[in-house]
């Protein structure tokens, strides 16, 4: 069973998260959002009390769907946990929306680079934890622009270094079977954010659907540039 913290009334918002992170990473989000929507922040399968359940991303979705029907919010492998649920139960997905996601790596040889990529990820992870783990992987340009306060070290640090390293290699995007041949049977309305300095993910958002980008942000940009993305996603949503 996944652990999830339920806040607040109105409609229902289910968070899930990017690689590393835990529920309790979302900054002003889901402050905000709880103000007058039921948020559920989850922690995403291989993660904080949902370590144990480590598996694919279809799998992860399929764990994902124990939370019911609701507005979905995935960040990074978030959003892909998301959006493969999307795809595959469509009546429990509401609303989508994506910030920093993919729908995979067509290309092949770009996949298999990836795979390769991940596994030594996987061993970093293994080999020196996750303190060394996320010093470096914070100091990647993509993650420039991230308030110390919203590096969020703790949590991170807090993540069971085996349980991600298993995550890396079967859920990473290198092993992420590709999406982008079944957008089409997205029945919902979908939202695509990417950071205006996160050049990939922003061509990635503009592919999977009606997208925006947030100014003067990267990877993150609901940590980044809190009240745009705030803004954005209430435009979306529309009222409560």
């Amino acid at each position: 069973m996944l652990a999830t913290d339920t806040r607040g009334h109105g409609s229902r918002i289910a968070l899930v998260h990017g690689f590393g992170q835990d529920a309790r990473c979302w900054g002003p989000l889901a402050d905000d959002l709880a103000r007058d929507h039921q948020v559920i922040a989850i922690d995403a399968p291989g993660h904080g009390r949902s370590r144990a359940h480590r598996g694919t991303i279809e799998e992860s979705a399929e764990a994902l769907s124990a939370i019911g029907p609701a507005i979905w919010i995935g960040y990074s492998m978030g959003g892909r946990m998301a959006l493969q649920l999307a795809i595959d139960r469509p009546d429990l997905v509401q609303k989508l929306v994506l910030i920093g996601a993919t729908a995979g790596i067509e290309d092949p040889i770009a996949r298999a680079a990836r795979r390769k990529e991940d596994e030594a990820l996987a061993e970093t992870l293994e080999r020196e934890g996750t303190q060394r783990f996320f010093d470096a992987w914070l100091a990647r340009p993509m993650f420039a622009a991230l308030p110390d306060a919203y590096r969020f070290r703790e949590e991170r640090e807090a993540q069971d270094p085996h349980a991600l390293a298993e995550m890396l290699r079967r859920a990473g995007t290198g092993a992420m079977t590709p999406l982008w041949d079944r957008l089409g049977v997205l029945s919902m309305p979908v939202l695509a954010l990417a950071g205006e300095r996160d050049a990939r993910f922003a061509r990635e958002a503009e592919r999977i659907g009606p997208s925006k980008l947030i100014a003067g942000a990267g990877h993150a940009a609901h940590l980044e540039a809190p009240d745009a993305t705030i803004a954005a996603i209430r435009s979306f949503l529309g009222p409560a």
